[in-house]
């Protein structure tokens, strides 16, 4: 196993102060996995302060309680260094109440997650694995380190890594661990909603989120309730050949690992239970399901802090994910005009994945999706006006023929509605020719 430089030094200096000092964590399992390590955190069994001394001054007390300490060395990336400890109690099924330290390594490996997540690695490459996590490394196999319903029980938030860890690592959650997830899920209630909102995040970004989506929906539900109704709900419809769940997921899943992109189709057909009627035929309608879609989508967002960017476009996206694209340049630039450039690609994204996650014989809006990126590009490429910004006039140009105030916006839209009609060239003399005969 590789390990980069700035941390052996690290460990070095710990050793020949005489303390035993490993890599531990998220980076060793990645390391073996054969991926690219993120951060690395190195446990030893130096007590804080004697962390502080060693590496003055490029050591700060970041999380002394716990025995945390980050390591800079030189300024460059930080390294947090733990002592080894054992837990105390965890009261509000999240921090515990206090810590002990102590000189074994196992004994803080054994206060760990998962057994992927328990193996650790010294400076000579030696490994200490003492719950076998290299064994489920290679089966793929997620499972708690010792007694699950305690790790869960303990911090809650663990129920959300774990699926996280199945997303992103494409790993079975082993059944003991599993049984516990869902025993010990109503806990999550007891997790702050930017703690939730991270691993959700983490979640729908994995690259095995299909997976995670299909088998764990009853454990989502207790931080999303909004998407049980939708688990199970027969669409009675040829477009649909999947549950409004199922549907859901597979359209996620389709979608590339953007979060915009993926909550919003998470959230795209929240309304569908609602909104369900049945024709005389026993064919399926969910008409203006999306009017229903959006405020649950609000809700949630605003329960778990969206920050405000991201939630104005995920609604967007919602309401508008059925509506119809008129196949003209026209229609291009009055969605350019309205959307903007990236969120219009992103809608684009949304009615791809949406389709492919419909029925096979009914996933030929993929043609029209690529003749509509085709005339994006060239409604793009042409530099055709669909902003106020792209006009050849500008305000001070009305103020000067004598409009004042909101009158002066008023025409600039006017003309742009014109421009993008085709009924008026982008050219500064017609468009003030215009003003001077309709609009004074």
């Amino acid at each position: 196993m590789e390990i980069p430089e700035y941390v052996r030094d690290i460990l070095r200096r710990l050793e020949g102060a005489g303390h035993e000092a490993w890599c531990v964590g998220g980076a060793v399992r990645d390391a073996l996995l054969g991926q690219e390590p993120g951060d690395w955190d190195v446990t030893s069994g130096a007590e804080p302060e004697a962390v502080l001394s060693l590496f003055a001054p490029h050591a700060l007390p970041t999380g002394l309680k716990h025995g945390t300490v980050t390591v800079a060395p030189g300024g460059g990336q930080g390294v947090e260094v733990t002592t080894f400890r054992r837990d105390g109690d965890y009261l509000d099924h999240r921090h515990p109440e206090r810590v002990a330290f102590t000189r074994s390594l196992a004994e803080d490996l054994a206060r760990r997650d998962f057994t992927v997540n328990a193996i650790a690695v010294n400076l000579r490459g030696e490994l200490s694995d003492p719950f076998g996590g290299r064994a489920d490394l290679a089966s793929h196999v997620l499972r708690a380190v010792g007694d699950p319903e305690k790790r869960f029980q303990e911090d809650a938030l663990r129920i959300l890594r774990g699926l996280r860890f199945a997303s992103r690592l494409g790993f079975s959650i082993e059944p003991g661990t599993a049984k516990a997830i869902r025993r010990c899920a109503p806990l999550l209630e007891h997790i702050a909603p930017e703690r939730v909102l991270t691993e959700l995040t983490g979640i729908l970004c994995g690259e095995h989120v299909l997976e995670v989506l299909l088998e764990y929906p009853d454990v989502l539900g207790i931080v999303l309730p909004e998407i049980l109704p939708c688990v199970g709900f027969d669409q009675h419809s040829v477009y649909h050949c999947y549950d409004v769940w199922t549907h859901t997921a597979r359209a996620a899943a389709a979608a590339r690992p953007l979060p915009v992109l993926r909550f919003a189709l998470l959230f795209h057909d929240l309304g569908k239970p609602e909104t369900f009627s049945l024709d005389g035929a026993g064919r399926g309608h969910f008409y203006g399901h999306w009017r229903r879609s959006v405020p649950l989508a609000e809700a949630i967002m605003d329960r778990l802090r969206f920050d405000n960017r991201s939630r104005q476009t995920i609604l967007t996206l919602v309401e508008r994910h059925d509506a119809p694209l008129a196949l003209s340049e026209k229609a291009v630039r009055r969605n350019l005009a309205r959307y903007g450039e990236e969120t219009l690609r992103l809608l684009l994204e949304v009615k791809r994945a949406d389709n492919l996650a419909q029925a096979e014989p009914y996933r030929d809006r993929q043609k029209l999706i690529d003749q509509w990126e085709d005339l994006l590009e060239l409604v793009l490429q042409s530099g055709d006006c669909f902003s106020l910004g792209q006009l050849a006039v500008r305000g001070g140009d009305l103020t000067a023929l004598g409009l004042r105030g909101p009158a002066v916006g008023a025409a600039l839209r006017e003309l742009l509605e014109q421009v993008m009609d085709d009924k008026l060239p982008n050219d500064r003399g017609m468009l003030l020719e215009y003003v001077k005969e309709k609009l004074l």
